[in-house]
């Protein structure tokens, strides 16, 4: 027997999640002095969080230890299950060495046991539409050898852009400079990022005003080949219902899919990194991207 793992960083919502029958380690965010760990949507108060961000908070993130994947792996290994994780990006967070500590003193206990791990080399809904059609996979009754195989290469043909609505956030996080971030809030400068093949936010260009920002971030996914019979995912921090409805019509004007639009919040733990306002797509497309 085995199981499927994700991690919070994917976003899937739990819906889709419980519909999977997948296990999912849940990353931590403190704001306010409070820990929490993010439930997939299940209960959180996304407008509480961002109001809290908007009204000076500051809350910040933590990477799991050793200890705690112990905690959660081990009573799988000891019922005789083998264990495929699909994580986050392994350059976003120190927690998967922590993980790889964890995993070959479990090995030692139960050499028996498999555990294979993929990097999807991105986050939030980038990571989240892997995870999904992995573990459609996965449920079909796929090992976890070929269900990791096709994940890899999902992995390739994944990309996630987006645009902030706050600079500031980006700087505190190591993502900009401090000059560039006050120049651009003053300007009214929007960047426009995505994550790299090798699993980094890097900046793509920036633009005037959020709309032009969105109109290259919807060019670029033309250039990829967009795969319309797959899912795609609009991210949202904490968004007006009328410029969500906008970006979303946009969306389907410019990409008529045949696949799911899934329209989804940014829980805490990155929300924490992007700040309220953030807006970006998630996508699949056809060109690889490993060959750009």
């Amino acid at each position: 027997m085995s199981v499927f793992f994700c991690d919070s960083n994917c976003e899937l919502w739990y819906t889709k999640v419980d519909e999977l029958g997948i296990e999912v380690i849940s990353m931590p965010y403190t704001v306010d002095g409070e820990e929490r760990g993010y439930d997939m949507g299940r209960e959180t108060d996304f407008k509480g969080f961002y109001d809290k961000i908007r009204k000076g908070s500051i809350p910040i993130t933590s990477a799991l230890n050793s200890t705690n994947y112990l905690d959660i792996f081990r009573p799988f290994f000891e019922k005789g299950e083998d264990i495929l994780y699909v994580t986050f990006s392994h350059k976003m967070s120190a927690t998967f060495q922590y993980m790889e500590t964890a995993v070959a003193e479990l090995k030692a206990e139960f050499p028996d046991r498999k555990f294979i791990s993929v990097d999807t080399k991105s986050i939030s809904m980038g990571a989240g539409l892997i995870v999904y059609e992995a573990a459609k996979a996965f449920k079909s009754g796929k090992s976890i050898e070929a269900v990791a195989d096709y994940t890899r290469e999902l992995v390739n043909h994944t990309s996630v852009f987006f645009t902030v609505n706050d600079l500031m956030h980006l700087k505190r996080g190591g993502r900009l400079s401090g000059t560039a971030a006050i120049f651009g809030t003053l300007l009214g400068v929007k960047p426009i990022l995505y994550i790299s093949k090798e699993g980094s936010i890097v900046k793509y260009a920036t633009a005037k005003g959020r709309k032009k920002a969105l109109e290259l971030i919807f060019d670029e996914a033309q250039k990829l080949d967009i795969d319309l019979d797959k899912p795609v995912s609009v991210i949202t921090a904490d968004l007006s219902p009328e410029e969500l409805a906008s970006v979303t019509e946009r969306v389907k004007e410019r990409f008529p899919f045949k696949g799911e639009l899934m329209v989804q919040s940014v829980g805490p733990v990155i929300g924490t990194h992007c700040g309220p306002g953030t807006i970006g797509l998630c996508f699949m497309h056809k060109k690889d991207k490993t060959q750009n």
